[in-house]
């Protein structure tokens, strides 16, 4: 069978809700892996916090973070990265709206600098990952250049009036997109930003054909790389408009949706 990609995207697809990999799904995707075919994690997450499962799945791969606004090769630096930041003026305006709206918290990332505008225990525990450089404070003062993301935590019920103004006032600049787990937050990045693109950038450089991409995932984040895929998998546990893109829709993240999919694809027979 000829090569094919991968592409993982991690919270409530390749983790379970208690963000481990299953022992039959980690199976699988290794027997894959020492049989030819090429295995990438395409998250939303930073690298840091990306890694430990980076490192569990043993991989020797490009990884896509912030959905696409950086990529690089832990392994090989012969691999062009790429950083997209969004400009600091953008940012900075978006930081002055924050007083309009009813938001809970934002944060500001640069790679793997964390800049949080309100202390809170629980971000702490959930941006400490990796133990980055975390500071508190006005995010006008303290963002020291363009933000890779800017992520805004608000209220489930504040989301639709939040996305509203971003793409009534910033539509031409920047795209925003909503997590589910581990926050409820919408994460903002650079026009133009997106998994799909990334994929497509991890896939010219490994060589790999078009047409033998698997990517899977449950969120809007994961739109464009599901569209992009060949095969566009949805979790059985995804949003309903991802789910009505995607070729197919396998199992939950819980019940080892990416393993019985790919046990079945490649006929395994684990």
């Amino acid at each position: 069978m000829e090569k094919h990609l991968i592409c993982l995207d991690l919270d409530g697809t390749l983790l379970n809700d208690k963000k481990h990999i299953s022992p039959f799904t980690k199976r699988v995707l290794q027997y894959l892996q020492k049989s030819g075919h090429e295995i990438i994690i395409s998250t939303g997450r930073p690298y840091r916090a990306s890694l430990d499962y980076y490192k569990a799945l043993e991989m020797n791969t490009p990884i896509v973070n912030f959905n696409g606004a950086y990529i690089h090769h832990p392994n090989d630096q012969r691999f062009e990265p790429v950083h997209e930041q969004f400009d600091k003026r953008i940012a900075t305006k978006i930081f002055n709206d924050i007083s309009k709206l009813n938001v809970k918290n934002v944060i500001a990332e640069v790679r793997d600098q964390v800049y949080i505008n309100t202390y809170d225990q629980t971000l702490f525990e959930g941006f400490s990952m990796g133990n980055p450089d975390i500071k508190y404070g006005q995010l006008n003062e303290l963002l020291p250049e363009s933000p890779t993301s800017i992520l805004i935590q608000a209220e489930e019920s504040e989301i639709p009036t939040i996305k509203s103004h971003l793409t009534k006032h910033y539509a031409e600049f920047i795209e925003h997109r909503r997590w589910g787990a581990p926050f409820p937050v919408l994460e903002i990045v650079k026009k133009g930003i997106n998994k799909g693109k990334a994929v497509k950038y991890v896939a010219d450089y490994l060589n790999i054909d078009y047409d033998n991409i698997i990517a899977f995932g449950d969120e809007d984040n994961d739109y464009e790389m599901i569209q992009f895929a060949n095969y566009g998998i949805a979790m059985g546990n995804a949003i309903p408009e991802l789910k009505a893109i995607a070729n197919e829709v396998t199992d939950s993240n819980n019940n080892d949706g990416i393993g019985k999919y790919l046990n079945q694809y490649f006929n395994l027979n684990m």
